[in-house]
């Protein structure tokens, strides 16, 4: 397998860790996906296509602040140990008062970063732009299922918000109901828009956003192994994205599910420009 190109390639140099706000972890990982496979391809696919991004971001240049592209996270083996892997990936960045970038992979991945979020011993809230609820406590027999993401966020004790959700199960929405899981769901924005502020004010000031790109409307990125019509444009995407960042601290994020298909360029770069848009919210 040939080397991954570090972030933003054509635009910079691969920052040295010590000089670099963010660090993007790449992490190809796919065991569970239960639809279109190929988001073991999604980092790659990514990191090629940020090679076409701007350095800029409108006038903000978060490559200013330095972006590291570590090494991709070793996938092989059982589930827990990459999950570990993952971990100890995230809590050397948080520990340096870095920011973490993860490039799924399903979205799996998620679970290592919010494992080192839940060690920090302080509130963090978890936004997760998402097709699905991903509130299961097991499916296909697994609980490392991509769809049983949230559920072990919320086990953690970190607080959620949910935004996009447009193809929940029965068991998902009963327990969102229970639990009193805050959400703005896909219907509510086609109907009324989105809110601003969309947060409530109780939300921790310290958050990570979890992107799944099935969150977004097929017709953005079309290259994910569940595509689910009626989700986000690119407009509403990036106002949600300001909006819940507007006065708190981002202190990681992810994009996962991405499944790169052949001739789609597309979609890969609109992932691609969506990770960049969420380190911009850190130096905005």
């Amino acid at each position: 397998m040939s080397p991954m190109p570090h972030f933003l390639s054509t635009e910079t140099l691969n920052a040295p860790p010590a000089a670099a706000l963010f660090h993007v972890i790449p992490v190809p990982f796919e065991a569970s996906v239960s639809y279109g496979g190929g988001t073991g391809d999604g980092p790659a696919a990514i990191l090629t296509a940020s090679g076409q991004l701007e350095a800029n971001v409108g006038r903000l240049v978060p490559s200013a602040r330095g972006i590291h592209t570590t090494a991709p996270v070793d996938c092989e083996g059982e589930p827990e140990a990459v999950l570990a892997r993952i971990e100890a990936a995230v809590s050397r960045v948080l520990a340096g008062n870095r920011i973490p970038v993860l490039l799924g992979g399903e979205h799996t991945v998620s679970v290592g970063a919010f494992r080192a979020l839940a060690r920090l011993g302080k509130p963090v809230g978890v936004v997760q732009f998402d097709a699905h609820a991903d509130l299961r406590d097991e499916y296909e027999g697994t609980k490392h299922s991509h769809a049983c993401v949230m559920r072990r966020a919320h086990e953690l004790g970190l607080s959620i918000y949910q935004i996009g959700v447009r193809a929940p199960s029965i068991e998902e929405l009963d327990y969102r109901q229970a639990h009193a899981i805050p959400h703005l769901d896909a219907r509510a924005i086609w109907e009324s828009g989105l809110p601003d502020p969309i947060l409530p004010p109780d939300f921790p000031n310290d958050i990570y956003v979890t992107f799944d790109v099935d969150g977004l409307d097929p017709s953005v990125i079309g290259a994910t192994g569940t595509p689910v019509p009626g989700g986000l444009t690119w407009r509403e995407a990036v106002t949600a994205i300001e909006r819940v960042c507007a006065g708190r601290r981002l202190v990681g994020c992810d994009v996962v599910e991405l499944a790169p298909r052949a001739g789609d360029h597309g979609s890969n770069f609109a992932a691609a420009l969506l990770a960049q848009t969420l380190m911009v919210q850190a130096v905005s």
